[in-house]
């Protein structure tokens, strides 16, 4: 269920950026929220646990991508 929600914001990512020469590494927390289906409380609790990397840039913060994956594979 996780996986086919990430991997339709992957698509809608490469769709989006397809004129870019990267692959995106961060999730925004809107993106966890969606891709969990959780509330923004809820995702916003989640960053504040440090269970996967995230970085604060200005007002925003990004989730490693990578880190989140693994973080989310490795739940039952």
């Amino acid at each position: 269920m996780f996986e086919a929600q990430i991997e339709k914001l992957n698509r809608e990512n490469e769709n989006a950026v397809s004129t870019e020469n990267y692959e995106k590494r961060t999730y925004t927390v809107d993106e966890i929220q969606d891709i969990l289906g959780i509330g923004r409380n809820s995702a916003y609790q989640l960053v504040k646990q440090n269970l996967f990397r995230s970085v604060r840039i200005g007002g925003s913060i990004r989730i490693s991508k990578k880190s989140f994956d693994e973080w989310l594979d490795c739940q039952d």
